[in-house]
């Protein structure tokens, strides 16, 4: 390979390193954007692998994840998260080069994540003689110790915090309890995320991108309103297992349905050219207020008989 190209490539293995470090870092160190910032490190991952091909791209995440875990000093649950996001936008890239619709992609390149996030799990619970639901319990159970810490420093009323703390056990057992289907809703909600966010960049960069479609017509398989029927009349099922997967069930369901309804806002948004900075307050109006996102939910549920677009074209 001629040494031109070989530094060019090299350029663009460090420019996608130092990316992915600088997103890490703000979400590490800046608390109250990282959530927001967590969901953009799959996106230089998938630009990277796709520019860079295979071999050269996967070096990105694998130095990355090196860095990352000097920088927390080892490797734990929390990194575990990261190399999740990060897996994200490579499985992604795998399937976008298929060609393959969008829900395949989603579909498939959840179901990859979900596959290795669940061996690592168990390689990690294997690693450290603690079993899987103890692992999961004490992490949750950590983190809703810093929930309360937070709480104490932004001087909730004590009255509240001790009923909170009483609650704390079974807070605890309820969220265990649908930690799957929150798994999966977050890595759904991450792909979609990251496709919207790639699209642009990656065609103004002349990157490959699927043709899709306009993902503001996309709306949920038929068949799933015929699974989330089974799932709600399920948890009426007095049996503890059955009302784990139907909850779970429904959880997942909920995402979907959210992403058909957001494609139906998003659809009205652009026809009556609504302004950016409206669009950006509706947008976290639904993001921030569970009433309306409750809403979005529905309108992506009832789709399937109303058909609120109507085969309009935009």
């Amino acid at each position: 390979m001629p040494q031109t190209i070989q530094g060019e490539i090299s350029k663009h293995i460090l420019t996608g390193v130092a990316m992915t470090i600088l997103i890490f870092a703000v979400t590490v160190y800046m608390p109250i954007i990282g959530f927001f910032c967590s969901l953009l490190i799959p996106l230089p991952i998938l630009f990277y692998r796709l520019k860079l091909g295979r071999a050269n791209g996967a070096i990105v995440p694998a130095a990355s994840i090196l860095i990352m875990a000097i920088l927390l000093g080892g490797v734990g649950v929390d990194m575990l998260f990261f190399v999740e996001l990060m897996l994200i936008g490579f499985v992604l890239s795998e399937f976008m080069e298929m060609n393959l619709s969008v829900e395949k992609t989603v579909l498939y390149g959840c179901a990859g994540v979900t596959a290795v996030g669940l061996a690592t799990l168990f390689f990690y619970s294997h690693m450290t003689r603690t079993g899987i639901g103890t692992l999961v319990s004490d992490h949750v159970g950590r983190n809703l110790d810093l929930a309360m810490a937070l709480y104490r420093n932004m001087d909730v009323p004590e009255d509240n915090i001790r009923r909170l703390a009483n609650q704390m056990e079974n807070i605890r057992y309820g969220l265990v309890s649908v930690l799957p289907s929150l798994a999966v809703s977050s890595i759904l909600f991450v792909i979609w995320t990251t496709l919207l966010i790639a699209r642009p960049i990656l065609k103004s960069k002349g990157v490959f991108y699927p043709d899709f479609g306009s993902l503001r017509l996309w709306k949920p398989p038929a068949f799933l309103v015929w699974v989330a029927i089974g799932c709600g009349m399920a948890l009426l099922f007095p049996i503890k297992i059955v009302k784990f997967f139907a909850l779970n069930g429904v959880i997942i369901l909920m995402t979907i349905y959210f992403f058909g309804g957001i494609a139906i806002v998003s659809f009205y948004f652009q026809k009556k050219r609504f302004p950016l900075m409206l669009r950006f307050f509706l947008y976290s109006l639904i993001a921030f207020q569970q009433f309306v996102l409750l809403l979005v939910i529905g309108l992506g549920f009832f789709d399937l008989w109303l058909d609120f677009r109507k085969s309009e074209k935009l």
